[in-house]
């Protein structure tokens, strides 16, 4: 695992768009993950900037989202669907018949997650795949207790969860919140060739101890990464506060880089 320590939110934003603006140039037909939230926000800013300077196009890449609501329609402005195309597919040049988001609508659950699975599995695999982490050290929303070897699957959202994304629905209205969602396995997640996990802020130092330097185990789904062949986690000063090795993180990064370290 490569930990990458920066000053805030916005210098790790940056880093995390050149990674995907160079993989992309070097495969334009890239595979991509994408992930949603606060998190990626200023991140896919930045990707779409480059596109619109002629610095990267995505007109040859395919992409899957890790996770969807389930019960909310594609249209619905709390979608995963939604928020991905406002945010990032209507302002590149990516063939949006080529972007996947799963079905949070699907009358058979358990056929529509491995239809999901079934289309990357023909995409290639993901090449590289972006990730946040929730507080709780959930990646997707693959909650604490979630198998470390699952695929695409229907989630029942903890507690926690419903809580920390009430800020996103309606002004804070915490029944407005879905309860459920389908994402993307923790199994699926390690299978990508590449995978860049961003924390940001003082409410994810513990979720980020857990990740790095905690052990592994199902109740901080994240420390599957630990076994993760090439995982770059982006975090800036707030979120690395309680890493025992965090002085050391920085130093090999200043050393090295990320492509290196």
């Amino acid at each position: 695992m490569k930990v990458a320590i920066v000053k805030n939110a916005e210098e790790g934003s940056k880093l995390a768009a050149e990674i995907f603006i160079e993989q992309v140039k070097a495969k334009p037909a890239t595979v991509l993950g994408l992930a949603t939230g606060s998190t990626p926000v200023k991140m896919y800013k930045l990707l779409a900037e480059a596109y619109k300077a002629g610095e990267v196009s995505f007109k040859e890449c395919k992409s899957f989202n890790l996770d969807e609501y389930l019960g909310l329609a594609p249209e619905h402005d709390q979608s995963y669907h939604y928020f991905m195309k406002t945010q990032l597919f209507d302002h590149i040049d990516i063939d949006q018949a080529q972007t996947n988001v799963p079905d949070g609508l699907a009358t058979d659950i358990a056929a529509s997650c491995q239809a999901y699975e079934d289309a990357i599995t023909a995409a290639g695999g993901i090449d590289i795949q972006l990730l946040g982490i929730g507080s709780d050290g959930h990646i997707a929303f693959n909650e604490p207790g979630c198998s470390l070897a699952c695929r695409t699957h229907s989630q029942v959202l903890t507690q926690q969860t419903i809580e920390d994304n009430a800020r996103l629905f309606f002004g804070g209205k915490i029944e407005e919140v879905p309860t459920q969602a389908v994402t993307m396995g923790i199994g699926s997640i390690m299978d990508a060739k590449k995978v860049v996990l961003l924390a940001f802020g003082a409410g994810k130092q513990d979720a980020v101890v857990g990740l790095v330097e905690g052990p592994v185990t199902a109740m901080c789904p994240c420390s599957a990464l630990q076994y993760h062949n090439d995982c770059i986690v982006i975090c800036d000063e707030e979120a690395a506060g309680k890493l025992q090795q965090k002085e050391y993180y920085k130093y090999i990064f200043s050393q090295t880089g990320v492509s290196n370290i």
